[in-house]
């Protein structure tokens, strides 16, 4: 008789994982960004390059086509601005991180040369539970790079009354500039964790967002943006922190969309003090 297959194997064997890389590129030509390098392997692409502010500020919306990352999966993707170039990447809707048995990876690297801008901007992360999502991002920026950076983590899915009891979301992000560390942050949150009910954790806030830019801003504004929390109808807890070269903005929030409704707010009062220019949501987030 037939010893039985190891069902680690089985899973192994048979269960289909996506290894899939985004690398791009963007140069100044004149007054016009342009992407110059746009190669992909896998599922991980992105969409015709748009000019929805003019020629100066080119924007790319990322798509993974299988609509959600499972145990196995990784996503590489390495971002190149180049001098004086203006990119704003964004995503189509949320990303899915399903319950599975091993680890999936998302890791970004992201360099910004001088007198260029990133805006990194995608829609939530949902974590199911059960899922292990481990993210990394690293970005180097040069000389006076500026960068808008934020992410959004829906844990569970409250609308489904599902709670993140199992599996593990961790995530690292490194940003430097010319070398030097300007913000090193680690998290790690396992499914039923004492920290998700805790006052020192999430305090029963399912979802947590935060936006990292690398700026400083005068006192009054920073009053102003912490005025918005106060006085919109959002249910969250936000605030905000001036660092020695980059703001801190963090969010606790009952639901995603009312994490990024703060986060747009941030942005539309923020980019035209440190960017110059208006803040003007791109499409893809009203549909």
């Amino acid at each position: 008789m037939n010893a039985p297959i190891n069902s680690a194997i089985t899973s192994a064997i048979f269960t289909p994982s996506w290894h899939a890389e985004l690398e791009l590129g963007y140069a100044r030509d004149g007054e016009t960004t342009r992407p110059v390098m746009r190669r992909h392997k896998g599922p991980l692409r992105v969409q015709k390059h748009l000019y929805a502010e003019g020629p100066e500020v080119c924007q790319h919306i990322i798509v993974h086509p299988p609509g959600g990352i499972a145990g196995g999966d990784r996503l590489d993707i390495d971002v190149k601005v180049g001098e004086n170039a203006w990119a704003q990447l964004t995503s189509p809707g949320a990303a899915k991180w399903y319950r599975a048995a091993g680890p999936a990876y998302q890791n970004l690297k992201i360099g910004v040369e001088a007198g260029a801008t990133l805006e990194w901007l995608p829609q939530e992360t949902i974590v199911y539970s059960a899922a292990r999502a481990e993210l990394s991002s690293t970005v180097e920026l040069n000389g006076d790079a500026k960068l808008f950076y934020w992410d959004i983590v829906a844990l569970g899915r409250p609308a489904s009354h599902e709670r993140f009891d199992l599996g593990h979301f961790q995530a690292e992000i490194n940003i430097r500039r010319d070398g030097e560390l300007l913000w090193h942050e680690r998290q790690r949150v396992v499914g039923d964790d004492g920290l998700l009910d805790s006052p020192i954790g999430l305090d029963g806030y399912p979802v947590f967002a935060t936006l990292l830019v690398s700026a400083d801003i005068d006192p009054e504004l920073l009053e102003r943006c912490r005025e918005l929390a106060a006085t919109n109808d959002l249910e969250l807890r936000a605030d905000l922190s001036q660092l020695p070269g980059m703001l801190v903005a963090r969010c606790l929030a009952r639901e995603a969309l009312h994490a990024r409704a703060w986060l747009i707010q941030l942005w539309q009062l923020l980019r035209p003090a440190v960017l110059g220019r208006e803040a003007i949501p791109p499409r893809i987030w009203n549909t």
